[in-house]
């Protein structure tokens, strides 16, 4: 399997909106509304949402291709970008999606890694993430990746309030 990482660039907000609202309806889908879930997209994946994403200098998104096609991507804050104030020497992953066919394939390891990468890079000590409470896979996945739960915050799919788990994890 060939497997490539490539940074995203405002010229790829198509293709981000296209990937992100499928990997976020396969992964929430059958859990949420279609009312909320409807809200949801429209509102955090809109072209004038991604492309505002893709232009702030204190955020990045990766695409992950298999054999040159797009089976995920990562976004990743630092500092005012982060979603909660964590501090300066936090790097927050924001995103981080797979398709579901390509899921199982180690792909979400990949992508970690370049968010440790990059946090590396910005000398950063700690890593964060939110993740559903309702999402084991994914839970399980951090917790093995070295992820300790920190806390908690709101969450809204559209007007339901739900709770991620604040996952942190130290770097060396």
């Amino acid at each position: 399997m060939t497997i490539n990482i490539k940074k995203c660039t405002l010229e790829d907000s198509r293709k981000l909106q296209e990937i992100s609202i499928e990997t976020f309806t396969e992964t929430f889908g059958q859990q949420n509304s279609p009312e909320n879930m409807n809200a949801y997209l429209e509102k955090a994946f809109n072209i004038k949402q991604l492309e505002k994403e893709l232009s702030n200098m204190f955020s990045e998104f990766f695409f992950v291709y298999v054999h040159h096609e797009v089976a995920g991507y990562v976004k990743v804050n630092i500092n005012d970008a982060q979603s909660e104030e964590m501090g300066e020497e936090s790097l927050e992953i924001e995103r981080i999606y797979i398709k579901s066919r390509f899921q199982k394939h180690g792909l979400g390891k990949y992508l970690l890694h370049k968010a440790m990468e990059k946090a590396m890079e910005r000398n950063k000590k700690k890593i964060w993430l939110g993740v559903w409470e309702k999402n084991e896979n994914a839970i399980a996945f951090y917790k093995k990746m070295g992820f300790v739960q920190a806390g908690a915050h709101s969450f809204y799919m559209g007007e339901e309030e739900q709770i991620d788990f604040i996952m942190t994890k130290t770097l060396i």
